[in-house]
């Protein structure tokens, strides 16, 4: 269905989670500049809204004062060098996260030319649930997903198999 419409599997299956868990009605704020995906997500009927461009792990006085039901988080606490702060922060009860697992066989992701393209966290799936547990929440669904690339050798061949992606859904742990 989306196929033609999406030059990215991730977005795909990113849209379908998001559709499965959150209303259009619902507003979201999205961490990070206006994207490719939270473009996406305005033409599917979402009323989004992004953070600027401040540097999150100093400044959450756009999750603190900003009025949200959702946040998401799409490919942005691997950057962070502090995600339990933000989560603390986070003042909607619901919240969908989106991560690149850590892969056995390459390094994290560092970019060569932007100092802040790169990713501190690669998260294995136990230590964002765990994030998650300490920070109040609780996980109501999750799903993870490969990215195979159209290369040859041992590490395209490992991309087929191995999952890259993590998102979860979660709520605000009623307790907290």
């Amino acid at each position: 269905m989306y196929e033609k419409s999406f030059p990215h599997k991730r977005y795909k299956l990113t849209l379908e989670f998001l559709t499965k868990h959150v209303s259009p009605e619902e507003k979201i704020l999205d961490l990070g500049i206006k994207n490719p995906f939270s473009e996406i997500m305005e033409k599917e009927g979402y009323n989004v809204s992004n953070t600027g461009g401040e540097d999150i792990d100093i400044d959450q006085s756009t999750i603190v004062d900003r009025q949200y039901d959702v946040l998401t988080a799409f490919e942005i606490f691997e950057h962070l060098l502090n995600p339990y702060t933000v989560l603390k922060s986070v003042k909607s009860d619901k919240l969908i996260i989106s991560v690149p697992l850590r892969l056995w066989f390459s390094p994290a992701y560092r970019s060569k030319t932007d100092m802040w393209d790169r990713h501190y966290h690669e998260f294995e799936e136990w230590q964002l649930d765990w994030l998650l547990e300490k920070t109040g929440w609780v996980i109501k669904d999750r799903s993870r997903w490969t990215n195979p690339t159209k290369k040859i050798g041992i590490r395209p061949l490992l991309r087929r198999f191995t999952p890259r992606y993590y998102i979860v859904y979660a709520e605000r742990n009623s307790k907290s």
